[in-house]
């Protein structure tokens, strides 16, 4: 049984589920988010094509699906979030919402308190969190014998398999693999898996049967064709890691930095020296220095450093 990290961020609040010292299942939350799951007031604003449109008392917009019959211009309402807006090709989709018509929401296992990062052991860093931020941004995760290599398209998410080990053992190390990581990254919706070809039937099933030991329902999946092609589809409630980190990649660096900076940093006076992208993030946030300030008791400063790759922020201390 793992045990739930949530973690109140300065900009975000993230979630990792550790069992046996490693992250088995994460997500991060940013801050304005209106999470799936939330019930809120809304009004309905008319139809946007095969969906309702409605402002919600939580704040912004959302879709609605399956619109009431007869339900009029400006009519109020209750609706539960059941996806959180996601991103897609340099835009936000709107949230999707449905009408609470006596159905309660589904419910999701009930989570620890959020907390600061502060400073003290790191148990989310020694599970592997920054490691797990690195392959989000790239979208590369190794594996014993292989790399997965997964790439985010307008239809689906696409794992592809590679390594050196014989066709039949990769495809099934690799499904092992990229159920894990597709657990991991919270990666919903419509996933394609490139593995192997592999001509025998059982190892076929065999490598099927690996990622349905690894990955909990609910889930629906195809078999493995003869191509080597797995297709499965899981229901999509809020962004994957992966297009979090993709979808801004300076945003996330500058949130990251924060967190080190915050379990870094006691008292005095300091500067975060970042990438410019990323000291422009920054810079166009005050409230996140100002609370970082407040978190550590420091004077805190901001200098940009072109010479820094995107993950190279770092804090000095002033005088």
């Amino acid at each position: 049984m793992g045990e739930w990290l949530v973690e109140a961020g300065i900009g975000e609040t993230r979630f990792a589920l550790i069992e046996a010292g490693a992250i088995v299942e994460a997500r991060i939350a940013l801050d304005g988010t209106i999470r799936a799951g939330t019930v809120t007031a809304a009004r309905f604003l008319g139809r946007d094509g095969p969906f309702g449109r409605v402002a919600l008392a939580a704040g912004g917009e959302a879709l609605l699906a399956r619109v009431p019959a007869g339900l009029a211009e400006g009519a109020a309402l209750d609706v539960v979030i059941e996806r959180e807006a996601v991103p897609e090709r340099g835009r936000w989709k709107l949230p999707v919402a449905r009408g609470l018509d006596g159905a309660p929401p589904a419910a999701e296992p009930p989570l620890p308190p959020a907390r600061p990062a502060g400073p003290g052991p790191d148990a989310l860093e020694a599970a592997g969190w920054s490691d797990l931020l690195d392959q989000a941004a790239s979208g590369e995760v190794p594996f014993a014998g292989g790399l997965l290599r997964i790439d985010l398209t307008a239809a689906m998410t696409v794992i592809d398999v590679d390594g050196l080990l014989p066709p039949a053992e990769l495809a099934r190390a690799g499904a092992a693999a990229a159920g894990a990581a597709i657990r991991r990254f919270g990666i919903a919706g419509s996933i394609g898996i490139d593995l192997p070809t592999v001509a025998d039937r059982a190892a076929r099933q065999a490598a099927a049967a690996a990622l349905d030991a690894v990955l909990p329902p609910p889930f629906e999946r195809t078999a493995v064709n003869g191509f080597g092609l797995l297709h499965l589809v899981r229901p999509r409630r809020r962004p994957s890691l992966l297009e979090l980190v993709q979808a801004d990649p300076a945003a996330a660096a500058a949130r990251a930095l924060l967190r080190r900076a915050e379990r870094e940093v006691i008292g005095g006076r300091h500067r975060l020296v970042a990438p410019p992208a990323v000291a422009r993030v920054i810079d166009a946030h005050p409230a996140w220095l100002a609370e970082l300030g407040r978190r550590t008791g420091a004077e805190l400063g901001l200098r940009a450093d072109p010479a820094l790759p995107m993950s190279g922020g770092h804090v000095e201390p002033q005088g």
